[in-house]
């Protein structure tokens, strides 16, 4: 396995304990963007990528991301499949009853994160990233 895939699958380990805290691995100038879902939208460096990580956040309770796949693209690219748990804080609705998934994009390069795209559609991503079949 990988030097990047070992740092990938750290960073899962982290997010499925629901600790989003730590930021060694992501470049100071990364460009974190989310397509589709509830909050699309581009954020870059370590100050946008938190603040759009704090407003997502703040929408749950125990919060979890748990990957369910990770995938080497190339030497520079992780592919990671995943499923979301928690509660929203108005609806009080579990996301294990309408089953969130994503599939996220990891660049890395020198050992850092330097974009991070998140699809809340996973045949998008895939056909973005002409993977589709």
């Amino acid at each position: 396995m990988s030097a990047n895939l070992d740092l990938v699958r750290s960073i899962y380990a982290d997010f499925e304990r629901g600790d989003f805290s730590r930021a060694d691995w992501v470049d100071p100038e990364i460009e974190y963007v989310q397509v589709g879902g509830l909050a699309p939208g581009s954020w870059t460096g370590l100050a946008g990528m938190a603040q759009a990580m704090r407003d997502w956040l703040s929408e749950w309770e125990d919060f979890r991301m748990e990957a369910d796949e990770f995938r080497e693209l190339d030497d520079e690219r992780a592919l990671v499949f995943s499923h979301y748990s928690g509660r929203g804080k108005t609806s009080g609705l579990e996301i294990g009853q309408v089953r969130m998934t994503a599939t996220t994009l990891l660049n890395i390069r020198d050992g850092k994160v330097v974009r991070l795209v998140t699809y809340f559609d996973r045949d998008r991503a895939l056909a973005d990233l002409g993977l589709e079949g």
